[in-house]
């Protein structure tokens, strides 16, 4: 069985560098076999190893990731989550809509400035692949860290759920006409970190900075200090006013810095407990179809030869209202409103009667030609929606302020994010609030995040400034129903866009494969041509 332990980040905080580097990584995708929890399995990995490498830098560097795929039987790209890409939008790694696949054989420079402090992570955005392993932890330090006083030791802990399947079996199993109730793959196990035994070791007296990440493919998860509280500094790269908590509840994609207090006894061991939220909504009355029945309990360790068998009970989860946290700049809500995306999420099925899952009735297809490469080459003819074909075309102009609302009518928890912004979380109500009718006052200091839990037959109101131009996805974070089709584009400041400027290197790989970079979604000149739009999903899965 692989065992990995906690990652070290820099134990002496203070020697974070303060000056712009550039932090220059070369990896190859290649297939490894593992067993994080005890069964053998393909995984994917870099340079022949497994787990997937931690990219760190400070404020400031030049992140640059070559990536050459060896996989040899599927194409690749990766997605840097969090990292909203101000004036690179082509290296935002969404395959289809800001690159096409990486090939086989092929490689791809990926550039990018750190600019945003925080807890990140990095993942494949192509073919289901990050949850067979493609994916690992992306930290950038900040010499200008408000709370680096406030801590001596960095560590990152990441939770997933896992799969003895690979993605593309998981997912043909799943489009499949008799899935008539749109059921997902359901995980085998909970790793953390990776498959570490769980074992955390620990200093008395010492304050820990944890960088809590949620790898998962589709469940959240709770986690829980039993006796320590929790003082939560950040949330997905937003920093926020010190907020205690004894529960937290981590949605697939999201991440939170706390910060913990290791007491001054010896010889203590501190059980914690990581519980996978495989319900449809946890909050839901009827507490007979409530249930945890995947988790986890790690140690905190001071002495090693001690108990490490200590079990943390909870008798019922309250988790912290993430919505109530105030950011640290005390940012106003942004307004007033200049326009407004209104999508409705349920299910639906295709032409073919395959189970997907659709916003404003229509599910989302890829097309011919990746989004970016249309709006840079139709001219002004760019914030003609219908010229992207079926990806859920949605144009802002620059510096607008757009109000996003999203309606989840299904009846489980759905988290939903949005590429290129920590969106303002300006309302969220709990389950079975029924659809947004009206956006109410805004609260004074919106909380702001990339990744938001949009409860059970409720919805969401988001808000951000249209000041990055490029296109974005916005998508539910729980992979299989990205497969399903949950997905929609935002097309922001298309006038910004006409004739951008995209790295010769990701034109190639397109070449390669014989994909068009020009024109609209089928790749006609005249934006209006919808010959060769793909406008029926195809009946075998192949990412």
């Amino acid at each position: 069985m692989y065992r990995a332990t906690l990652l070290p980040l820099f134990t002496l905080i203070q020697a974070i560098a303060v000056s712009a580097a550039t932090i220059t990584v070369w990896w190859e995708v290649t297939w490894v076999w593992a067993a994080p929890d005890g069964v053998g399995r393909p995984v994917i990995g870099i340079n022949n190893t497994w787990p997937c490498p931690m990219i760190q830098a400070t404020v400031g560097d030049t992140v640059v990731v070559n990536l050459f795929n060896k996989l040899g039987n599927e194409t690749t790209g990766i997605h840097f989550h969090g990292i909203n890409q101000i004036n690179s939008n082509y290296m935002d790694g969404s395959v289809g809509s800001s690159q096409c696949p990486l090939p086989p054989n092929y490689s791809i420079t990926y550039s990018f400035t750190a600019d945003e402090a925080g807890t990140y992570w990095y993942h494949s955005h192509n073919m289901g692949q990050y949850p067979d392993g493609f994916r690992g932890p992306l930290v950038i330090h900040d010499p200008q860290d408000p709370y680096l006083n406030d801590y001596e030791v960095d560590l990152i802990l990441t939770i997933s759920d896992w799969y003895h399947d690979q993605s593309p079996t998981l997912v043909s199993q799943m489009l499949q006409p008799n899935n008539t109730k749109f059921l997902p793959p359901r995980p085998s196990s909970v790793l953390i970190n990776e498959g570490s035994d769980g074992l955390v070791h620990v200093v008395p007296d010492k304050t820990y900075r944890v960088r809590v990440v949620n790898f998962s493919a589709m469940t959240a998860a709770f986690l829980v200090f039993n006796a320590l509280q929790m003082q939560i500094i950040m949330m997905d790269g937003t920093y926020v006013q010190k907020e205690i908590t004894n529960q937290l509840h981590v949605s697939p994609a999201q991440r939170y810095d706390l910060l913990l207090t290791i007491g001054s006894t010896e010889n203590l061991n501190y059980p914690f407990l990581v519980a996978l939220d495989t319900n449809a909504d946890y909050t839901a009355k009827n507490a007979s179809t409530v249930g945890f029945h995947t988790n986890f309990t790690g140690q905190l360790v001071t002495d090693p030869n001690g108990n490490l068998d200590g079990t943390s009970v909870v008798d019922k989860f309250y988790p912290l209202d993430d919505t109530t946290l105030v950011p640290f700049d005390k940012q106003s809500a942004f307004g007033p409103v200049s326009k407004r995306w209104v999508l409705t999420f349920e299910y639906c099925r295709d032409a073919n009667d395959y189970p997907r899952a659709c916003f404003n009735g229509d599910t989302f297809i890829d097309q011919k030609v990746p989004t970016l490469y249309s709006a840079m080459s139709l001219g002004d003819n760019n914030t003609e929606v219908s010229a992207y074909g079926q990806v859920g075309a949605f144009t802002v102009g620059y510096n607008e302020v757009l109000e996003i609302v999203i309606n989840n009518a299904d009846t489980a928890i759905h988290p939903f994010h949005l590429h290129g912004h920590q969106f303002q979380i300006i309302e969220r109500p709990k389950s079975g609030k029924g659809s947004w009718n009206n956006t109410r006052e805004p609260p004074d200091t919106p909380v702001r995040r990339d990744t938001v839990a949009v409860f059970a037959n409720s919805y969401v109101v988001l808000r951000i400034i249209a000041n990055n131009p490029g296109v974005f996805l916005l998508h539910c974070h729980i992979e299989w129903h990205v497969e399903m089709g949950l997905t929609a584009t935002l097309i922001e400041a298309p006038e910004r866009l006409v004739n951008y400027t995209i790295p010769q290197d990701h034109f190639d790989i397109c070449q390669a494969q014989g994909i068009p970079t020009t024109g609209n979604a089928a790749g006609n000149d005249l934006w209006y041509d919808t010959d060769g739009f793909i406008t029926i999903n195809p009946t075998t899965y192949v990412g």
